[in-house]
């Protein structure tokens, strides 16, 4: 196994709730079995994953291991999503499959749909963000919320429904700064505006109000509550209507996958996303999603958050959607330049 680090700048630094990201910094991995090179990513974002600094540990461990399975390298989530994108690359490859091919226990999706990203801004704004999403082509539309005073976030949500029109998916998503009542409030609002769902609208660890909150007419989705308290126990809770799954933060594409089939058999619906990731891993994250029968509208169209990127996108959102690759592995010959050791 070998890994190189790599750091690529953000088009606009990006706010969030534990500081401003202005560059994603990680580890491209190069893992060969049976004389086929299999390739990797590793991009921690602390707070979803452990650190940068305990993510190269964690890889440097398991190259001088020379371990097989990345299952014992403890919670280093990156470092073992990183390891396994590339063994199972690799086994694909060798298989002569798509890496979805091979994942799924079916017959894989062609193509995954996702939504667009309404960042928190006016009310005019939101509107004029979220019309030139749909005109671009797409169906699904998540705005964030929660910055702003709850009568402005109200009023958002409507510009985006009346710039939405008919016929496409809308989504919210809080971050998990609202309390009881704002949450109340806004989510009978959105469930007057026809919203699918409402994400993370209560802090990551109160399972207890997010699960008093279903059954108000829109759904819940968890995301920060996957990683920080666990899928089992947001399951267990009967917290969620829907689980946002990161296969950057769960460990890995196994991972993922049976954690959204676990989902499913409790009647849990799966959003597969990403933590703003280069091209390697949001391809793998692509094949997850296409793995998965019925998929909603995941969100994967980050590459544009990146003001450059490992190589070329070989599955890039083309109306509102992303074909899935089908050369073999994550996508034929597409990352050629990135298997050999530069």
């Amino acid at each position: 196994m070998q890994y190189e680090p790599f750091s690529l700048d953000l088009t606009t630094p990006l706010s969030t709730s534990r500081g401003e990201i202005e560059r994603r910094e990680g580890f491209l991995i190069r893992v060969e079995r049976d004389d086929v090179v299999g390739l990797g990513e590793a991009t921690p974002l602390p707070g979803w994953t452990e650190s940068i600094e305990e993510c190269e540990a964690a890889l440097t461990d398991w190259s001088e291991a020379r371990q097989v399975e990345p299952a014992e390298m403890g919670e280093t989530p990156a470092a073992r999503h990183g390891i396994e994108l590339a063994q199972v690359d690799a086994d694909a490859r060798a298989a002569g499959e798509p890496l979805a091919t091979f994942l799924a226990d079916g017959s894989p999706a062609d193509s995954v749909p996702v939504n667009a990203t309404v960042g928190d801004g006016s009310v005019e704004s939101t509107a004029g963000a979220t019309r030139e999403a749909v005109e671009s082509g797409y169906r699904a539309v998540k705005v964030k919320v929660g910055a702003r005073d709850s009568d402005v976030d109200a009023a958002r949500l409507r510009a985006a429904r009346e710039a939405a029109g008919d016929g496409v998916e809308l989504r919210a998503d809080a971050n998990g700064v609202w309390d009881v009542p704002t949450a109340e409030r806004l989510l009978d609002v959105a469930a007057d505006l026809d919203f699918a769902y409402v994400e993370q609208p209560l802090a990551a660890d109160d399972l207890r109000g997010h699960a008093e909150l279903r059954g108000r007419g829109v759904g819940i989705a968890l995301d920060e509550s996957v990683v920080s308290v666990g899928p089992d126990r947001v399951l267990t809770a009967d917290a969620a209507d829907i689980l946002v799954c990161k296969p950057m933060a769960l460990g890995g594409p196994r991972r993922t996958l049976d954690v959204a089939r676990r989902a499913a058999a409790r009647g849990v619906d799966v959003v597969v996303t990403t933590t703003i990731d280069a091209v390697v891993a949001r391809v793998g994250a692509v094949h997850v999603a296409a793995a998965l029968p019925g998929i909603s509208a995941c969100g994967l169209a980050t590459g544009s958050v990146l003001s450059a990127d490992l190589a070329p996108d070989p599955a890039p959102v083309e109306e509102g959607s992303i074909r899935v690759p089908t050369g073999p592995g994550l996508a034929g010959d597409a990352f050629a330049a990135l298997r050999t050791k530069r």
